[in-house]
């Protein structure tokens, strides 16, 4: 897995991020969702590589690897400002001022953020599975808070660790055969940590209170995103039902906004890989802007 990328810990803003990267050209930013680690890129990431990008993938701030942000009644530290200020002071480190990012369900929430408060950091985005949080919460209704029951599940205090650490192998379910062995171990014993599974939790009460009051106070100013965006949902997921084309709530935030579907269930890094890194290859090689990326 990973075959010649360089994994390490980086230095950034406070806490250390665990990250895996290899290649050369333009510089491509992978952000993996819950409950995944940046191991859930490891058919996607090669591909990219072997379309002449850097890539880069990060387990997110409180995930996996990576630092684990003290908690907060407000739950900034958790937040996905912090959380892309964290991302931002690891690309410094790495020696990427400019670079693309693409991020998928949690990690597209940190995607955005960045995209909104450093457009000048980053050249173009793609989001998958995603629209913002505060869209979500406007349009919640009871088939929403059905399907969706999670997260007002996990934005609960306490109740929602003691649950799942009595049989996270119960709660959190994935098989090697679908995610591929070493992915399926590494995912597995972050599931396992009760440290991780605290930050996966409170990556979700950020979500439902700070992140959402973020999202509104960008509307209320006009803020847009500047830079090229793809969205990409799955096919065999829920997003499309509950809200039809997900491009039309977009255009909303978006000067440039363009997408599809993917033919493949919610975790689409692994079960529809080659079609992922196409669409990826083909916008991010359209888009990028940024020349040689610094070593």
């Amino acid at each position: 897995m990973f075959e010649g990328f360089n994994a390490r810990m980086v230095a950034a803003d406070g806490i250390d991020l665990f990250v895996r990267s290899a290649g050369s050209g333009p510089v491509l930013l992978l952000l993996h969702g819950h409950p995944r680690t940046s191991s859930t890129w490891h058919r996607v990431a090669p591909r990219l590589v072997e379309q002449g990008f850097t890539v880069v993938c990060a387990d997110l701030p409180g995930y996996g690897r990576s630092g684990k942000p003290t908690p907060s009644p407000d739950h900034a530290p958790h937040s996905k400002r912090s959380g892309a200020k964290h991302l931002l002071a690891m690309m410094d480190a790495l020696g990427h001022d400019r670079f693309a990012v693409a991020g998928h369900d949690r990690g597209s929430y940190c995607a955005l953020r960045m995209a909104l408060d450093h457009p000048e950091r980053i050249t173009s985005l793609a989001l998958l599975d995603c629209l913002p949080i505060s869209e979500h919460l406007d349009r919640a209704d009871a088939r929403f808070a059905t399907a969706w029951w999670h997260w007002f599940f996990f934005a609960q205090s306490d109740i929602p660790e003691r649950v799942i650490n009595a049989d996270p192998d119960a709660w959190y379910r994935g098989t090697p055969e679908e995610m591929g062995q070493e992915n399926h171990d590494e995912w597995r014993n972050a599931t396992r940590d009760p440290e991780v599974v605290r930050g996966m939790l409170e990556d979700y009460r950020a979500g439902l209170s700070i992140d959402a009051e973020h999202e509104r106070a960008d509307r209320a100013a006009g803020r847009r995103l500047e830079r090229p965006l793809l969205v990409l949902w799955s096919l065999r997921d829920d997003l499309e039902d509950l809200y039809g084309d997900p491009l039309v709530i977009w255009r909303a935030w978006a000067n440039d906004v363009v997408g599809h579907g993917i033919d493949s269930g919610h975790h689409m890094a692994e079960q529809a890989p080659d079609d992922l890194a196409r669409a990826l290859g083909s916008f991010f090689s359209r888009s990028s802007d940024q020349g040689t990326p610094a070593v």
